[in-house]
């Protein structure tokens, strides 16, 4: 019996896969290792790959999603008019073989010729930057309940018990007492009369 080969319709004609890495990002536009580059992570060089995929007639990029490396990249792309796929790296494992670079870029490629990658959800502008904010005040109240219960801490640790005298050790009263202490008053009727 005759074994009948599948072939599968191609769904981006036009597509490059890209292996991005922390040193250098490797770029298949199509299925021969000749027609891989290798690209570094400066700005020159994410401008240079930008150009030589419009020059390759390229209109659509598949990329993994690894660590922070792809953003510039995707940013780079994006700006130029390319159409990007961000995806996840555990739908572009290549079974087949050694991993290597080259081989990875190529397998994306062709993943994204034949239109079997789903993109990430990637929030819009607005929705990254209230997220960054959202998280860098998050931090900012978590520094901040750290830096205290640190500072009483260490209070306790003079013989300090500031926090049986008030409510607060970083409120008004408080302050103005380590403001005191600070300065070097150590009469404990002054400090009570804060």
């Amino acid at each position: 019996m005759a074994k009948s080969k599948v072939s599968m319709e191609i769904i981006n004609p036009n597509a490059a896969g890209i292996d991005v890495g922390s040193r250098s990002h490797f770029v298949a536009i199509n299925q021969n290792k000749d027609d891989v580059k290798e690209f570094g992570v400066y700005s020159k060089d994410l401008n240079n790959l930008a150009k030589w995929l419009i020059e390759s007639n390229i209109k659509t990029v598949a990329m993994e999603s690894t660590g922070s490396y792809w953003q510039n990249l995707y940013t780079e792309l994006e700006q130029q008019g390319i159409e990007v796929v961000l995806v996840n790296g555990k739908f572009t494992k290549n079974i087949q073989g050694k991993k290597t670079d080259v081989l990875d870029c190529i397998w994306i490629q062709k993943l994204h010729t034949l239109g079997l990658l789903r993109g990430s959800f990637l929030p819009d502008h607005h929705t990254e930057q209230l997220r960054t904010l959202c998280r860098h005040r998050h931090n900012l109240i978590h520094n901040a309940a750290k830096s205290v219960k640190r500072m009483s801490q260490n209070l306790r640790l003079m013989n300090l018990r500031l926090d049986v005298v008030v409510n607060d050790i970083v409120g008004l009263t408080g302050l103005k007492i380590i403001d005191q202490v600070c300065n070097g008053e150590t009469d404990a009727h002054k400090l009570a009369a804060l």
